[in-house]
Order: structure tokens, then sequence, then C-alpha cells
């Protein structure tokens, strides 16, 4: 195992972090994932061994899994387990409504993994109305109280903005000792992007990386023509690896977060990251990835930038975020996990049953898409009668 810098840190975190976002769960009687039961022994087996594989953080939160993956955690670090690692959790500050709520909730977590303190704590996917949540309710306050007594170790959160809610939220405290970052060769300038990435380290933060494989989308159904450039390279390397070694080849990366959901992805990251490091990639595979990430593009079939300039619309559509998902699923080929995060992650008025065609999204467009159209299609092909 590689062990790389954690900012200002006194921590050698291993390269690989264990995510426990997508654990193993059980199967119903119909053969099919029950996404409510976690698979509880192989979820076990699989955290050891990549703790014995050198693995020494582990992330989960509190909402991660129905049933509870800090209560799965908890139990599994048992036995000796715990030692071993540092422990990181988040705080839904979205659920922080009254005094008293990020102590109670906090308390929880504490019994939920069996511990009488949390190493690394995160505020838990910050964004402009997310960190006024935070603002609004003292939390900071409440977190340095935590640091003070020794509840929690280090403080830091995890984004899911803009740039500019990014630098803002970097800016507010002193408190912040890492961060926590979506960051993927599709994904450089998206939410904090490699602008963020490179903020934060020279502030003296680590930097964590999640979603480095896009949630499995680099790594699955690879179109023809994408991997007729992963088989022009002189260094054989699986998709998820590609990806991984990008994230990794970066010296402002702390270590970047793996949800592992099988033993086979447990061996294939230990082996990857034990060939990991910063600045790996030679400018030739860079040039390579980015013909990768270009030949992704072509794939989407709205040419859209995401500039937001056709924002607010009128009725409450979130046009950007349809036409992500829309593209997503063309992309890498994932239009269950599409549909699914249509239905669950949009709000009612979000989508695009909402546009009444009003044509305002089309004067403000700067790359002349048809808006209206697109979205009559998109909500078709995402939301299905």
């Amino acid at each position: 195992m590689q062990y790389r810098t954690f900012g200002r840190l006194d921590f050698r975190p291993s390269a690989l972090g264990f995510g426990a976002m997508r654990l193993p769960v059980q199967r119903g009687e119909d053969g099919k994932p029950d996404f409510k039961r976690i698979d509880d022994d192989l979820a076990t087996a699989i955290l050891h061994r990549a703790v014995d594989g050198g693995v020494n953080y582990v992330d989960t939160a509190w909402m991660y899994h129905e049933q509870s993956s800090e209560t799965w955690l908890g139990r599994a670090l048992q036995g000796g387990w715990r030692e071993r690692v540092r422990l990181a959790t988040k705080m839904p500050v979205w659920d922080v409504e009254r005094p008293g709520d990020f102590d109670r909730i906090l308390g929880v977590q504490l019994e939920r993994l069996q511990t009488d303190h949390i190493d690394f704590y995160l505020l838990h996917s910050l964004d402009a109305d997310h960190w006024r949540c935070v603002v609004e309710q003292g939390q900071l306050a409440s977190a340095e109280r935590a640091l003070a007594d020794g509840r929690i170790g280090h403080l830091g959160f995890s984004f899911h903005g803009t740039p500019e809610d990014f630098e803002t939220i970097l800016a507010a405290t002193d408190l912040w000792e890492f961060v926590q970052i979506q960051y993927n060769y599709m994904d450089e300038e998206y939410q904090a992007g490699r602008r963020g990435l490179e903020t934060a380290a020279a502030k003296g933060l680590g930097v964590i990386v999640m979603e480095p494989v896009r949630g499995g989308a680099l790594a699955g159904s690879v179109p023809p023509q994408v991997q007729a450039v992963w088989d022009e390279a002189p260094v054989r390397r699986s998709p998820a690896e590609w990806a991984l070694q990008w994230v990794w080849s970066h010296p402002q990366v702390s270590f970047l977060l793996s949800g592992m959901s099988t033993m086979e992805q447990v061996e294939q990251n230990l082996r990857a990251a034990d060939a990991s490091r910063p600045g790996l990639l030679t400018a030739e595979e860079l040039a390579l990835v980015a013909r990768v990430r270009d030949l992704y593009r072509e794939l989407s079939p709205v040419p859209c930038t995401a500039c937001r300039y056709c924002m607010p619309c009128p009725q409450g559509v979130d046009i950007p975020g349809v036409f992500e998902l829309y593209n997503d699923a063309h992309m890498y080929g994932n239009l269950a996990r599409q549909q699914m995060a249509y239905r669950d992650f949009l709000a009612d008025g979000e989508r695009a049953d909402s546009c009444t065609a009003c044509g305002e999204c089309v004067e403000k467009c700067p790359q002349g898409i048809a808006v209206p159209e697109w979205l009559e299609r998109a909500q078709a092909f995402l939301a299905p009668c």
C-alpha cells in the first residue's frame, strides 16, 4: 500500500480509503437485491480484507443505507479493528433544526459506531442551501465544542455545490482541516473541480476525492470506441484503474475513497493502490485519458455545458440537472440508475414534465439548444409511462 500526506496533519493516509456507501446487500426471495438490508457477513469480510491490505481510513455517513452503515460499521470494527483505522462520518446538516440537534445526532453516531470519538468529522454535502443551515443553526460553534471535548478529532466538509460556494465555505472558518470533493477525469471542472482541489491544497488542507470512477460509470459498460482508445495504451489497465490512477496522479490529492461491494473490487483496488503515486501517468497517457473524455462527451445528445444561463426556470425546472441525467444515461449506458436519480433526487417541479415551453430558456441559452424539445425527450426517456 502507498501512503500519502494529508494536508498539514500528522497522519499518513493510505492511497485507498474505504467508502461505506455502496456496501453489498442481501437478496430477496425473488433473487433481486434488497437495498434495505446490508449483507453483514460479506461487507465485514470486504472491510477486513481492505484493512489487512493496508487501508487505514474508513468513511461512512448518517444517511448511508436504510439499514444504517454506521451501525454495521460499529459492529464490523469490534475485536481490534477500530484501533487499526481512522474513522470518518458526517453530520446531516439539514437535520439540525433547533439547539441541541447537532449534539443529539453526534451522540447517536457515537453509539452506532461503538466508539468514544470520531477521528475525522465532516459537515455533509455542503452547497449554498446546506451552508445556510450550518450558519443559521450555529453548527460551527457546536463542532468547535465537539473538537474541544474530544468527541471529534478533526473537522472538514464534503461538497456538492458551485465553485463559488466552495470558496465561500472554505474562507468562512479556520476550523477546516480537510475537504472531500467529487473529482474524476469527466468532472475536472464540475463542482469544486481542479480549481477547488488546488485552492484547498494550497491552504494546507487534506483533500479527499470521492466518486473517482463516477459511481462506477467509468468502469461499467464501456463503449467500443472508448475501449479502442484504452487498447492503444502501452501499459494495460482496466477502465477502472485508468480512472483511479488519473486521480492518484494529482499530487494535491491526499487519497481517494472507493465504495467496494465485492471482494474482487477490493483486490483490484488494492493492486492499483500499490502501483499508484503522484505523477504516475505520463503526458502521453494523460492525453489518452483526455481523448476518452472527449469521446464520452460526443455521446451526449444535448450539448449542454451547465453554464446555467437558462436558470432560474419560471416553472422551477432544473434544466441543467435534467440534461445531466439524460446525457449520463446515454454516455455510460446506465439508464436504470439515471431513472432512479431522476425520480428520487429531483424534487417535484424540478423534473421536465413541469416545462410549459414558454421559451424563455431558449432566448438565454448561448448554445442555441431547443430546450423545451429536449426536455420533452428527456421526460419520455427518464420517466417512461
